[in-house]
């Protein structure tokens, strides 16, 4: 199977910044698409940027010029650094990956468990 493994959420103030990491491991045989999500209470989840296997960024409207979001292809692994974190980003942040599955060679797309994020005032 394919497992995806989030770290770096936490407790910061409004201002601070994190950096979250998601790293991929089990059957890949190659990682298209590899994105950032987040889910705030009572919200549905939203994309917060993604990035391709070439290196074609997307980001919300809400996180440009804040946050980048970047990937090691040799690591299976993408990051997403957040700088001047504001209290409407608190949320539950979810990585997920576009994977090719190195025995079935189908491709689907696997969610990380999640990471919480919260700023305060």
């Amino acid at each position: 199977q394919v497992q995806l493994l989030e770290s770096g959420g936490g407790l910061v103030q409004s201002g601070g910044s994190l950096r979250l990491s998601c790293a991929a491991s089990g059957r890949i045989a190659r990682i298209n698409d590899m994105g950032w999500y987040r889910q705030a209470p009572g919200e549905e989840r939203e994309l917060v940027a993604a990035i391709t296997r070439g290196g074609s960024i997307n980001y919300a409207d809400s996180v440009k010029g804040r946050f980048t979001i970047s990937r090691d292809n040799s690591a299976n692994t993408v990051y997403l650094q957040m700088n001047s974190l504001k209290r409407e980003d608190t949320a539950v942040y979810y990585c997920k990956a576009g994977v090719i599955h190195s025995i079935t060679w189908n491709l689907n797309d696997y969610w990380g468990q999640g990471t919480q994020v919260t700023v305060s005032s």
